[in-house]
């Protein structure tokens, strides 16, 4: 990890192609310096000036004192390398390179963006870039960008790190951040990360103590697997990380390909690795802003369900609606809670959540407060949202201190949070303010607020317990393992499959028969045959001893036919199973992520509903259960319309069962179960189909 101190806090910076031109890069940086106050030296090179504003220009970067620390190269994307070069050769520790024209531009720009990266670790110099708006360390007071950047008073804000490949981003996720009243420690755009990247930076926001929170824009992650160390750190230091990562569609891929010089990575596979990890991921850059917001100005979201006290029984209806689209919990008022809110209303006003209040609070402003105790009070509710009708500012003026004095005094130890109902209503501005300051979380439209705690609310309700079998490992050959090699692989480790075994002759594929029972099936078997049914390479329903030496042929004739390259083993010679829901589970070793495992419904409507999840390989069986009836199909699993519950425990064991072959076989590429039948509770299930592609 390189060192970020000589970027973040320079007590020097050295800005390369400064000029005293407004609106120019240089001239911006210098500008930025300037209005922050920056106290360290600064020094201007500019061959054509020999001063800038009074400041004395040097003609080039041979003149510098030996050691300046950051340097930001406002140049030219030619005269980049040249200049990095001359910077390490008197010691500077660190240069941000604002060019574009490198990895994204092509095969020269990205044999330029290499030797960037030679130098900066040859010499020890961290780079920000290119490709890059450069950083901002508002707690230091350091603006290294030339983007025109407020000077921001962090006394009493609750603040958050902003980490952004993209420089565009960072600026639009720093005004949102501050417009929210929250503060910014620091902001780093990466840039095509030539010599630092994103994980670098998020390392440093961890270890910073006035950084709760760290949103990030993140189109790829080049370190995967450190970024997902670092996050399981974040989440064991009580830090939230929110990210964005565009890519579910194939066209923003493509896009990220072309930004910002990364290789599209698979999107499904990130998100099942950076949730395992604690990171909250978000799908817009309003969710991001509002998710920071809730998580570092409002009390810890928990376990449990969230209550809402409204102002309009439509209004109550729409939030039914919604929180069962977002699959937020609004659990009804019961017991004592019912009890004490009865007695805290008047009699027209039934006891539910969502609670309408009417205009009630209009002529009875302390009946906020009375609806509010009860609910703080009750285990059930880990979170209240006011969600409220303003107006204009006399109607603000007769309920917002009426709720800032309840929250003041009952000093709640959950999430309150406030949620307009008239997106536009004229408020005025001190009284978010105020709501701010109580850590009363303002948001101008309750599907914004809601959608924000529920981000939460599932990071509150993630198992990360990992299951605690030891993991298996296997000897395996390099290349496709066809499936008989497969089975007898993965059988000792638990995985059923049908009785049977390899056949290399007729007279073998006879006795297996006879061993198991009549009907059986053959297939083809050979490492260079992964799609037997398209070769004809599999035959159902063999009868008898007869029938099974016409199969063998035929067997032998398809394949023949279909591709004469292809040299069988022999055959895989199988009893005929029951019928049962067909499953398609699958297994990976990614290279950049590590292991996952893919499950979901198969059989016709596999490619049409594309009914998969991507699970962690180390979840506990609890887990591994929850995930499956997640499924769009999940009803399924436990009877639908007269039809038996499953063995969903047999599928969640052979699951684990691949998840500690996958741990403690590195070497695996893929392991391919297709299908998977499972039968009624308590009769298991049989993986018809095996194989591996192995490193």
């Amino acid at each position: 990890m390189p060192d970020l101190s000589r970027l973040l806090s320079p007590r020097s910076v050295v800005i390369v192609g400064a000029s005293p031109t407004p609106g120019a890069l240089g001239n911006s940086v210098l500008r930025n310096l300037e209005r922050h106050g920056y106290a360290g030296e600064i020094h201007l090179i500019n061959p054509k000036r020999d001063t800038i504003d009074g400041r004395p220009c040097l003609k080039s970067i041979d003149e510098l004192p030996h050691g300046v620390d950051a340097a930001v190269l406002a140049i030219p994307g030619p005269a980049v390398l040249g200049a990095v070069q001359a910077l390490a050769a008197r010691g500077v520790g660190a240069a941000i390179i604002f060019s574009a024209g490198f990895a994204e531009g092509g095969e020269e720009g990205l044999a330029a963006q290499a030797e960037v990266a030679r130098i900066a670790h040859e010499h020890g110099m961290v780079v920000e870039g290119p490709n890059c708006l450069g950083m901002v360390n508002y707690a230091a007071g350091v603006p290294l960008t030339f983007v025109e950047t407020p000077v921001l008073d962090l006394t009493g804000k609750p603040a958050v790190g902003i980490v952004s490949q993209s420089g565009a981003m960072a600026v639009v996720l720093g005004a949102t951040l501050m417009s929210k009243g929250l503060g910014i420690t620091v902001s780093v755009s990466t840039g095509n990360e030539a010599a630092s990247g994103v994980e670098d930076y998020v390392a440093h926001l961890i270890d910073d103590p006035a950084t709760p929170a760290i949103a990030m824009i993140v189109e790829q992650f080049r370190k995967p697997a450190r970024f997902l160390a670092l996050a399981e750190k974040a989440r064991a230091a009580g830090k939230h990380i929110v990210l964005l990562h565009p890519g579910t569609s194939s066209a923003a891929r493509e896009s990220a390909a072309t930004h910002t010089g990364a290789m599209a990575g698979d999107w499904q596979l990130m998100k099942a690795k950076v949730e395992r990890a604690g990171v909250v991921l978000v799908d817009s850059l309003e969710a991001l802003g509002d998710v920071t917001e809730l998580a570092v100005r409002a009390k810890p979201v928990r376990r449990g369900g969230t209550a809402v006290l409204t102002e309009s029984g439509a209004f109550k209806a729409l939030t039914l609606d919604l929180a069962e689209n977002i699959g937020l919990d609004l659990p009804a008022m019961a017991g004592e809670t019912a009890e004490e809110m009865r007695a805290a209303i008047p009699d027209f006003i039934p006891v539910s959540n969502p609670m309408d209040l009417t205009a009630q609070a209009l002529v009875d402003p302390d009946l906020y407060r009375r609806t509010l105790i009860p609910l703080l009070a009750d285990d059930a509710y880990a979170a209240l949202v006011f969600g409220i009708i303003q107006t204009d500012p006399a109607t603000c003026a007769r309920k917002f201190p009426a709720i800032i004095d309840a929250v003041k005094a009952l000093k709640p130890e959950k999430p309150v949070i406030f949620a307009g109902i008239d997106d536009g209503a004229e408020v005025p501005a001190g009284y978010i303010e105020q709501l701010r300051a109580i850590g009363v979380t303002y948001f101008p439209s309750p599907d914004r607020a809601f959608r924000a705690l529920r981000h939460l609310g599932k990071l509150a309700e993630r198992d990360f317990a990992t299951a605690d079998a030891a993991s298996v490992s296997l000897e395996l050959p390099s290349g496709v393992i066809p499936e008989y090699r497969a089975k007898q692989l993965l059988a000792p480790v638990g995985i059923p499959f049908p009785a049977g075994g390899f056949a290399a002759s007729a007279d073998e594929a006879k006795a297996i028969a006879a061993r198991v029972g009549y009907p059986v099936a053959i297939k083809a078997q050979s490492a260079a045959l992964s799609h037997k049914s398209d070769a004809g390479g599999v035959i159902l329903n063999i009868a008898d001893d007869a029938a099974l030496d016409a199969a063998w042929d035929r067997l032998f004739a398809n394949v023949g036919a279909y591709d004469a390259a292809i040299a069988l083993d022999g055959a895989q010679v199988e009893a005929m199973g029951q019928r049962g829901v067909e499953l398609i589970i699958g297994a990976r070793n990614d290279p950049e992520w590590g292991p996952v495992i893919l499950a979901g419904f198969g059989g016709v409507t596999a490619e049409l509903l594309h009914d998969v999840r991507l699970l962690p390989h180390d979840l506990t069986h609890d887990a591994i259960v929850a995930e499956l009836r997640a499924l769009k199909q999940g009803a399924l699993l436990d009877g639908y319309r007269g039809s038996p519950a499953l063995d969903v425990d047999a599928v969640a064991k052979l699951i684990a069962g691949l998840g500690r072959v996958l741990a403690g076989t590195p070497s695996i590429r893929e392991i391919d179960l297709n299908p998977v039948v499972v039968y009624p509770a308590g009769e298991g299930v049989v993986a018809l189909d095996a194989l591996i592609l192995a490193d």
